[in-house]
């Protein structure tokens, strides 16, 4: 099969790679309808992490299942299914808790290398949910999305406490925070402040459901965000990007008693313990439990009530994956959908 591989920082190459096959009875091989470019992707291809040696990439997909292992009951061939970045039997108590993402056997996807034309999906049973059938085709980026960005978006949502009659700010107008301003949409916000300064971003977080945009940064972006809710600041901020700067303009836009939904990979990042201390502001995020949404998330793409495909802004067969890097990382694109 053909699969993207990264050899070091801005390095990225479509070549043959071996098919994967069934090696545990609870596993699946799927072949990709689709999949895609990540923000978090970016890290290794600008070098802020580590290469070590030729590495697959891609933790994004969706596909139909051309075969399963001997232990796999609950997906079949045939189906078409949406997966989480992370395996999870979910099964285990920090699963039925809701945080697949941290699953006792949680096995991560990137690894595997989803930027391909066939996966091999451990703990199948768990991670993989089936769609009502085959969707149209107009649906797939949707269902895609789900898969990372927008359960990665709802959990931001959620771990912030958004909810009706709540102000919520989103830091970054990448693709998570433009799917996390959907989801604070979805989850009944009065109020949602976008923070952008791009007008392509703008005019979608727009569509998605933002009442107000913020174009300024840092201390100035948090100025804006008190202005905007009377010297308070927000009751809920969702924080998308993952950077020193990023955190702190969350943590200073949030009111006494508010809460920060981070999901940005973080890179860097530092708390200063006293400023956080008299805060009085809630702290949670981490890996998206993707996961627990996904049944929630495919039935309302399914149903056609929200649409996250949007945030593909840039269409590329598979082959040329390198350009998709280029074009994400150069802000050309929002996100980059990839056609095996």
């Amino acid at each position: 099969m053909r699969g993207a591989v990264i050899y070091g920082p801005g390095d990225i190459r479509v070549e043959d790679r071996e098919d994967p096959t069934i090696l545990k009875p609870t596993d699946a091989v799927i072949r990709l309808a689709a999949t895609c470019v990540c923000g978090s992707d970016l890290w290794p291809y600008r070098g802020d992490d580590e290469v070590n040696g030729p590495s697959p990439m891609g933790h994004e997909y969706v596909g139909v299942v051309e075969e399963v292992g001997s232990d796999v009951r609950n997906v079949k061939p045939g189906d078409f299914v949406v997966g989480s970045f992370f395996a999870s039997d979910n099964t285990c108590e920090i699963c039925r808790s809701g945080y697949q993402s941290s699953c006792v056997q949680r096995e991560g996807m990137g690894g595997l290398g989803c930027q391909a034309e066939l996966l091999r999906v451990p703990l199948a049973d768990g991670t993989l949910v089936a769609t009502p059938g085959m969707p149209d085709a107009d649906l797939i980026p949707s269902l895609l999305a789900a898969s990372d960005v927008l359960g990665t978006g709802w959990f931001g949502a959620v771990a912030a406490e958004v909810g009706p009659g709540k102000t919520v700010a989103v830091v970054g107008d990448g693709a998570v925070g433009l799917l996390a301003v959907l989801a604070a949409k979805q989850l009944g916000a009065e109020r949602i402040i976008a923070m952008s300064r791009h007008e392509p971003r703008q005019k979608l977080a727009l569509e998605f459901g933002a009442t107000d945009i913020v174009t300024e940064r840092g201390d100035e972006g948090v100025a804006k965000v008190k202005e905007l809710t009377g010297g308070l600041g927000a009751h809920s901020v969702i924080e998308a990007v993952g950077t020193q700067e990023s955190m702190m303009q969350a943590i200073r836009s949030t009111r006494p008693g508010g809460h920060v939904g981070y999901v940005g990979v973080a890179h860097g990042v530092e708390l200063p313990g006293l400023e956080l201390f008299f805060s009085h502001v809630h702290l949670h995020g981490g890996p998206a439990p993707v996961r627990d949404y996904l049944p929630e998330l495919i039935d309302l793409i399914w149903n056609r009530k929200i649409n996250p495909g949007k945030v593909f802004d840039l269409e590329l067969p598979l082959e040329d994956a390198a350009e998709g890097y280029r074009a994400m990382d150069e802000r050309r694109a929002i996100k980059v959908l990839l056609r095996p």
